[in-house]
């Protein structure tokens, strides 16, 4: 892999801590079917989805830098990385004037505070993107997901028109679906207009990296079947959005069901979950019950992309997301 520069040296001294937040099971998946158009967002013949998202990268050469490149997981991943033509894996810089004058632009700080941030990895990273050194960054490894953002919205910032980051997991299922989940790591409770940025953002991105978006709203009421503030949140969040909504999880995933409760589709691929709670449950469920693959989370909403791991992914967890993220540059 590539070093930039030379190395940060208080990178170089410091041990990525160990945390329990977003746990992440891995389950290999078999090959799957070939794509046809009644099929949500598979793969194609004889691939696996992360076999598609490395296809999809390959020959781009996208520069990632990797903060925590010191924790072994991740420095096995870049040496992986480094073997293709899709990543160019990169470790911190020195930090320079341009990393300097990025962040004072940004945020309006003065140089002082600028050059003292640029000591923290997760600045220095988020730096070089900003300063155009690095197309992307991919953190998290030993990382709180806050600490992330902060750099991330501190030095990259926000997208033009974006309000709110968010996240989102592709979940990849066993039978070779596609699916977007959102907000699983990012917002507690976000009200109608924050729901209705979570959906927009996340159709892009599944769009990006997938197909053609079809969103649901997901609540436990499907159409005026029932009431409640959180389902009164939905309806809001679908008429402000566009998208379909408020809808329950079997009429958003099963067209028969969706006809029987009058709810035109059953073929959605992204979720949108109505809060947190909702989001990191149903994926972990996905995860222990249905064998499902969760790839992420991906912040979204930033001017460049940005990858927040789990704490606990894999080499190979840290490699696909490698893959998602140049996919998306």
């Amino acid at each position: 892999f590539v070093e930039a520069h030379s190395a940060h040296p208080s990178v170089a001294r410091t041990p990525c801590r160990q945390a329990r937040k977003f746990p992440v099971i891995r389950i290999d998946l078999a090959p799957v079917a070939a794509a046809s158009s009644s099929q949500i967002g598979r793969a194609g013949a004889g691939m696996t989805f992360q076999d598609h998202m490395a296809e999809k990268a390959r020959g781009k050469a996208i520069r990632i830098v990797f903060p925590e490149y010191v924790d072994l997981r991740i420095s096995l991943a870049m040496e992986d990385l480094a073997k293709g033509d899709a990543v160019v894996p990169l470790r911190l810089a020195e930090p320079t004037d341009s990393h300097v004058q990025a962040l004072m632009e940004a945020r309006g700080l003065p140089e002082k505070m600028a050059r003292r941030l640029l000591i923290k990895p997760l600045y220095q990273a988020a730096a070089m993107v900003a300063a155009g050194d690095a197309d992307a960054m991919i953190a998290g490894a030993g990382s709180p997901t806050r600490r992330v953002i902060e750099a991330a919205g501190m030095a990259i910032g926000l997208a033009e028109g974006v309000t709110l980051p968010s996240s989102f997991f592709l979940m990849a299922m066993p039978d070779g679906r596609v699916l977007l989940f959102a907000d699983c790591a990012v917002n507690v409770a976000p009200d109608a207009k924050g729901l209705a940025a979570i959906a927009t953002a996340s159709a892009r991105s599944f769009a990006a990296l997938v197909g053609e978006p079809k969103v649901a709203l997901l609540s436990f009421s499907t159409g005026t079947s029932g009431a409640g503030d959180t389902v009164d949140l939905v309806r809001r969040a679908a008429e402000i959005s566009g998208f379909p909504g408020p809808v329950q999880a079997d009429a958003a995933l099963n067209p028969a069901i969706a006809e029987k409760k009058g709810f035109e589709g059953g073929d959605a691929n992204v979720l949108i979950f109505p809060n947190l709670d909702a989001g990191n449950i149903a994926y972990k469920l996905m995860q222990e019950l249905a064998g499902a693959q969760a790839i992420g989370p991906f912040l979204q909403g930033f001017r460049k992309p940005v990858c927040d791991l789990s704490r606990g992914a894999t080499v190979s967890d840290i490699v696909a997301a490698a893959h998602v993220v140049a996919a998306l540059v």
